[in-house]
């Protein structure tokens, strides 16, 4: 079995890796109608072992530089099948100390706390590890299972971004949810 970055209760955090593309695009494809209506359209090699094993490439690639860290969710009993992702990314540092959240639960385990454990599991590890003072989660207001998960895992609404990403080809607008390091405040 390949060694979990991080684990939770229920999910165990595998780094991003080529070798993951079969599985990863099982995923993707499995949960295609169910993630369409909060997704920028994606072409349709993304969705291909092909298109993910490129894609995993170059987010190995990213982390080996720092600039983003993502993790493919497993559930330890099943370790061969991608159950989830999240996603540290856009991470700034000098000032900011700060990355941008995603975050894609398998439709089939929705509605169970798995979304909220892989949020707070992730963010934990970006405040301990990346030593990161903020991650920035970015919502569409209708989406309210999402905004509940990002509120359990301990996320606050910080404003609006009117027409802020292109999702399903209409430009959005998104709740900025946001969580900080408070223990750094504290030391």
């Amino acid at each position: 079995m390949r060694p979990f970055v991080f684990r939770s209760p229920r999910l165990g955090f595998l780094a991003a890796d080529p070798a993951l593309a079969a599985p990863a695009a099982a995923f993707y494809r499995r949960n295609r109608a169910a993630f369409a209506p909060f997704d920028p359209v994606q072409p349709e090699e993304f969705f291909t072992e092909a298109g993910q094993r490129e894609r995993l490439a170059w987010e190995l690639e990213q982390a080996e530089q720092g600039r983003c860290f993502r993790f493919l969710l497993v559930q330890p009993r099943h370790p061969g099948k991608i159950v989830g992702m999240v996603g540290l990314n856009e991470i700034v540092r000098g000032a900011f100390q700060s990355c941008f959240l995603s975050y894609k639960i398998d439709h089939t385990l929705w509605g169970r706390g798995y979304g909220s454990e892989a949020i707070d599991r992730a963010t934990g590890w970006a405040f301990r590890t990346l030593h990161l003072h903020r991650v920035e989660a970015n919502i569409m207001p209708r989406n309210l299972a999402s905004r509940r998960a990002a509120a359990k895992a301990g996320y606050e609404e910080e404003g609006l971004a009117k027409h802020y990403l292109k999702i399903n080809g209409v430009w959005e607008d998104h709740i900025h949810m946001v969580k900080r390091d408070e223990e750094e405040f504290h030391a």
